[in-house]
């Protein structure tokens, strides 16, 4: 039987491929910017809803803050996403990207950095109460 498909993972899996073929034409080093621009212009050529710097709401206490933080992207109101141009994440980048994801309401966070030489090493999938996916399955064949 095979697993239900979750909507995170849709998203997740078009995000890494849309990264991809950025990386692979523009290469490493420009400014965070272009990449935000080329990545909206893929998602959407892909049909999906891409809403840029996203400010977000914080509240503590009583306090209510209108906008704490703005969101990089959110792709179809359900996966954060937070761009940068680094030579390397930190780990400050992804407890930041972490945050924003718990403070959004959001199960997936993406932290897509494409400063890193090879992009597969700039991307990193953060799950906020998302199970992860499956691996693929691999077939064995029959057993006799």
């Amino acid at each position: 039987m095979k697993s239900p498909v979750i909507a995170e993972d849709v998203v997740a899996r078009n995000l890494v491929d849309a990264a991809y073929a950025i990386h692979t034409t523009l290469g490493p080093g420009l400014l965070e910017s272009v990449y935000h621009l080329a990545l909206r212009h893929e998602l959407t050529e892909r049909g999906f809803e891409v809403a840029s710097e996203v400010a977000i709401p914080i509240r503590y206490k009583q306090l209510h803050i209108k906008m704490g933080f703005r969101a990089d992207m959110i792709v179809n109101g359900i996966v954060i996403v937070e761009l940068k141009s680094v030579p390397r994440v930190t780990e400050a980048h992804i407890k930041q990207t972490m945050t924003y994801a718990r403070l959004a309401n959001l199960r997936l966070g993406m932290l897509i950095n494409f400063g890193a030489a090879r992009i597969k090493d700039g991307i990193t999938r953060l799950a906020n109460g998302l199970p992860e996916p499956a691996p693929p399955k691999k077939d064995l064949g029959v057993l006799a």
